[in-house]
């Protein structure tokens, strides 16, 4: 059973999710994926988000562009955590898409990662699952030493190089 949902405003915003879809198959762990819009369904989402947390899930991520009020609207349903991922978009680059998810009003935060920053979303989800599974804390963990020592491994490398400049 899926602990992680991600849901999306619509299709065109999958480029956006699948990095998080991707991180979190990574670790091993499964996404309950979907497309459900907070304007256009928005019954859909009240339900979705009003029922999550007896479905097994225990993070949500929401993935809008423009007003983005997806991860508002969820997070004024649920007590679980609610990752906003802001998506790019024509008009303003996507500064719109973050505003609107930041911008919350008190009593309904929604943790919010960079625009397009899917790969952070799903990290920043497996990250508060780890605080109460020891083995995601532990692949985590694992997944930050391995970019330390690649980053030393960089390092070392690009010093040997302006060696022999």
């Amino acid at each position: 059973m899926a602990k992680i949902a991600i849901i999306m405003g619509s299709k065109s915003d999958f480029a956006v999710v699948k990095p998080a879809v991707g991180v979190i198959k990574s670790f091993g762990e499964d996404a309950e994926v979907r497309v459900i819009s907070a304007h256009r369904t928005p019954e859909e989402a009240r339900e979705f988000s009003s029922s999550a947390k007896e479905r097994g899930i225990e993070v949500i991520i929401c993935a809008a562009g423009k007003a983005a009020h997806l991860g508002g609207v969820i997070a004024a349903d649920t007590t679980l955590p609610v990752i906003g991922l802001p998506v790019k978009t024509d008009m303003m680059g996507g500064l719109d898409s973050l505003l609107s998810i930041v911008q919350m009003p008190s009593g309904i935060p929604v943790a919010t990662v960079g625009v397009n920053g899917g790969e952070n979303a799903g990290l920043l989800a497996l990250q508060i699952l780890g605080l109460k599974y020891p083995e995601i804390a532990k692949k985590l963990s694992d997944y930050k030493k391995n970019m330390r020592e690649k980053i030393n491994a960089d390092d070392i490398a690009l010093q040997q190089e302006l060696k022999t400049l």
